[in-house]
Formats: C-alpha cells, sequence, structure tokens
C-alpha cells in the first residue's frame, strides 16, 4: 500500500496561459466541475496534478552561459528548478533529508524519464544532493519571472585596485 505522502496531490489551477487562477492542496475540490454539456471554454482553468514527493536530478556545467526556459542565464550560482508543467515563477519549497530551501521555476525539464524535478546545481549544492534522490515538493507561492530570478544577491565585496597606497 502507499503512503499518504506519495499519493497525495497538489493542485495548481491555471486561469489562462500566463495567470495562476489559485493553489489548493485539495484536489477533489480543485478539480470539481460546475458540470453541464458545454465545451470548456478560455476562462476554464487547466488543473496540473504535482506529487508531494518526487525523484531529483541536477543540472548545471554543461549549460553555464545559456539562457533557462524562463530566460534566466545559467550560471553555477543560479539557485532554482526545472518543471515540465510549472509556470516560470511558480515557487517549490524542496526539503531532502534534514535541509529546506524556497525555490523558483526557472526551466523546462527534466529530460530524464525517472525524475519530476531538476534542480540547479546552484540548488543541488544548498540542499546536499549531489545524486538522483526523492525528495519532497510543495508549492507555497509565485513570483514575477525576472532575468534576475534564481540569482542569490551577494553583499558588495570591496575591489582591490593594483598600485601602491598613499600613507
Amino acid at each position: 500500500m502507499r503512503s499518504k505522502l506519495h499519493t497525495t496531490t497538489l493542485v495548481l489551477a491555471l486561469a489562462g496561459a500566463a495567470t495562476i487562477g489559485s493553489i489548493s492542496a485539495n484536489s477533489a475540490l480543485a478539480a470539481r466541475s460546475p458540470g453541464g454539456a458545454s465545451a470548456p471554454s478560455a476562462a476554464t482553468p487547466h488543473v496540473l496534478r504535482v506529487r508531494a514527493s518526487g525523484v531529483a536530478t541536477w543540472f548545471g556545467p554543461g549549460f553555464y552561459g545559456q539562457k533557462t526556459a524562463c530566460g534566466q542565464m545559467l550560471t553555477p550560482a543560479v539557485v532554482g528548478v526545472a518543471n515540465r508543467t510549472l509556470p516560470c515563477g511558480t515557487l517549490v519549497r524542496v526539503t531532502y533529508s534534514t535541509r529546506t530551501l524556497t525555490i523558483p521555476v526557472l526551466d523546462r525539464g527534466p529530460y530524464s524519464h525517472i525524475a519530476e524535478w531538476d534542480l540547479t546545481a546552484g540548488a543541488a549544492l544548498a540542499l546536499g544532493i549531489s545524486d538522483t534522490v526523492r525528495i519532497r515538493t510543495r508549492i507555497v507561492g509565485r513570483t514575477a519571472n525576472t532575468p534576475n530570478l534564481g540569482v542569490p544577491v551577494f553583499a558588495p565585496t570591496p575591489v582591490l585596485a593594483g598600485g601602491a597606497l598613499a600613507g
């Protein structure tokens, strides 16, 4: 018998192609239709199901310097996740072992048939992942998709210029 963790689904209702209508953990209510024999209209939300647990891989070195499907330049520092169906900017809370990280969807994939999630190298490093693993996930919100999405904000570092210092 499967555990509740493996069978629990989160439902993401999309109203149109670019707008999230609502997020619900109760798939029975979110999937309920108003009934009737009318054909679906453009306003009818599409329902995407995301498992609460799934296999994750990570990607990076061969893709550095290329743009993600959501428009970000991939570098070793970028922290994000790829998913086949979730819209760019969807925030996903990822838990592996004792570490938890909230990261945005910023690419499509994974292209492996065994995995549901593809972490960037920065996200894998932050979570302590170096191989294909099972992670727990939860959709927690949405943020604007910008070219800097997933790029960590670092404190300014002093720039040293060569030459002698006057004393």
